[in-house]
């Protein structure tokens, strides 16, 4: 997909639950199935980690906190995860936000991961969304909330409409009573507020702002005597709660992405709120359910169906194909880019191990930035001589074998030059 393309991202990806899920039988559903369970083995590609490392240091320090503090499993699924926000950092618009929605098991760690590719400065907020599946545990406090995690492109710039009715619930009696004591001329009950010198007029019928606490929209399993819109995927998410969603962070004609699509409840919403939208999922049939879905809600005209080509037009439209970029593949997230892009060299790209093999057999077990020597080469660690934020190139001939101090000490700040400078400033050298 193209880079700023994209207005909302609304998606409910996996939540590291050590767990697998499966869809109740015989419903709509049927078959579908994940494993949420993650290691480093089996799940994780050395590209990942590659990328990770040399081009985002700060997301990864995140990616082995997690690792660390939690479980291999922990670093494995942010891992996985950290690579796809990097792209859908990437595909939103700078009027963009994206909703990530977790629970407790994973929420704090992607939280600093999201920090990390978003910008701490750019959090909207943390959602908390009262599931009201009632309290099951007798020995802990349950978990009653998921989270939802909110962050804009650029804090300020992004679409936020706090004035819509999704957003709003009455204001309570007591507060009627004690508050809104004035009437206009149409019968309508507000208060006078002043806010940094200036008077404001709030009307009772307009509702008060629901902030970050979301405890008015059931679970599906709460929903089930009510509502008639479960297929009985295992995780599905109730319409009302990404309409919300969507009404806050869009308006009518913007494009809505998930690229966990599931059972598209995120699709169905974006439909029906007129909203262009893309669905992604490696589920085999998530086109099939998303189809009898609309055609159950009466979205689809007739005729219509599933066929392949352009993404974006008045049908609906599925490809196993992924679609040609027409961005000449540049980059948007300029905060994360390096400050001036230098071609890279032709040729396979070396791998990081095979680049760090290479620098001990050319330079033994010595530091390229204080010249000391070492027993054992895991002492050694593979850096950028120009560091990457000022255009350094991913390639063996700017790559340097540094301990952990001189490494930690250059961070992205010094060439190698500079950082045997400012060593030798320090009395940190060897020969001293």
């Amino acid at each position: 997909m193209n880079s700023e393309s994209v207005d909302l991202i609304a998606t409910d990806p996996p939540f590291n639950k050590g767990r697998d899920f499966h869809a109740t039988p015989d419903s709509l559903a049927a078959g579908a199935k994940f494993q949420d369970r993650w290691s480093w083995e089996k799940d994780v590609h050395q590209e990942w980690v590659d990328q990770l490392k040399d081009d985002h240091p700060r997301l990864m320090e995140a990616i082995e906190s997690a690792q660390h503090a939690h479980s291999e499993g922990m670093g494995a699924y942010l891992c996985f995860m950290a690579v796809r926000l990097l792209e859908m950092q990437r595909v939103l618009k700078p009027t963009g936000s994206i909703y990530l929605h977790c629970d407790a098991t994973a929420s704090h760690y992607l939280k600093a991961a999201m920090d990390a590719v978003f910008g701490h400065k750019n959090f909207l907020g943390d959602i908390i969304w009262n599931k009201q599946n009632g309290v099951k545990s007798r020995s802990r406090w349950s978990n009653e909330n998921d989270n939802i995690l909110c962050y804009a492109v650029k804090y300020r710039k992004h679409v936020f409409n706090h004035t819509d009715a999704a957003c709003r619930k009455p204001f309570s009696d007591l507060s009627l009573k004690m508050h809104f004591k004035h009437t206009d001329s149409d019968g309508r009950k507000f208060r006078k507020r002043t806010v940094n010198g200036k008077g404001y007029l709030y009307y009772a019928d307009e509702g008060r702002f629901i902030g970050n606490l979301w405890d008015d929209i059931p679970s599906m399993k709460a929903n089930t005597p009510i509502l008639k819109e479960g297929v009985g995927y295992p995780t599905q998410k109730p319409l009302k709660l990404y309409e919300r969603i969507i009404k806050a962070s869009t308006n009518k004609g913007d494009i809505v992405l998930d690229p966990f699509a599931g059972c598209a409840t995120t699709c169905v919403a974006a439909e029906r709120l007129e909203r262009q939208w893309v669905g992604i999922d490696i589920w085999d049939k998530a086109e099939e359910i998303l189809m009898r879905r609309m055609d159950q809600a009466g979205m689809l005209v007739e005729g219509q169906q599933l066929h392949e080509g352009w993404l974006f037009s008045e049908d609906i439209l599925f490809t196993r194909h992924l679609p040609e970029r027409t961005d000449d593949k540049k980059e948007a997230a300029p905060f994360l880019r390096v400050k001036e892009c230098v071609k890279e060299p032709d040729g396979k790209r070396w791998s990081r191990e095979k680049m760090y093999e290479y620098l001990l057999q050319q330079h033994g077990y010595r530091c390229q930035g204080c010249d000391r020597e070492f027993d054992d080469p895991r002492y050694l660690q593979l850096d950028h001589n120009t560091p990457r934020s000022d255009g350094g190139l991913n390639h063996i001939t700017n790559r340097v074998l540094l301990c952990g101090p001189c490494n930690q000490l250059k961070s992205n700040i010094y060439t190698l030059s500079g950082l045997r400078r400012e060593n030798k400033k320090r009395g940190y050298m060897a020969s001293n």
